[in-house]
């Protein structure tokens, strides 16, 4: 189960990486952006606690 959530969470990471890139053109793109960074840190949360449980 940790291991598909970390997959997520790198292509979460990436696709983040690439909007925040695109932010200089838009804002929305650097919302959007800055909110998959947070779901990503969740997630590897979520995966460590479900690892050590």
């Amino acid at each position: 189960m940790a291991s598909w959530l970390l997959t997520l969470g790198i292509i979460f990471i990436v696709i983040a990486i690439v909007l925040m890139l695109l932010g200089f053109i838009g804002r929305i793109a650097w919302t959007i952006g800055k909110w998959l960074i947070i779901i990503f840190i969740v997630l590897a949360l979520l995966s460590w606690v479900f690892s050590v449980i």
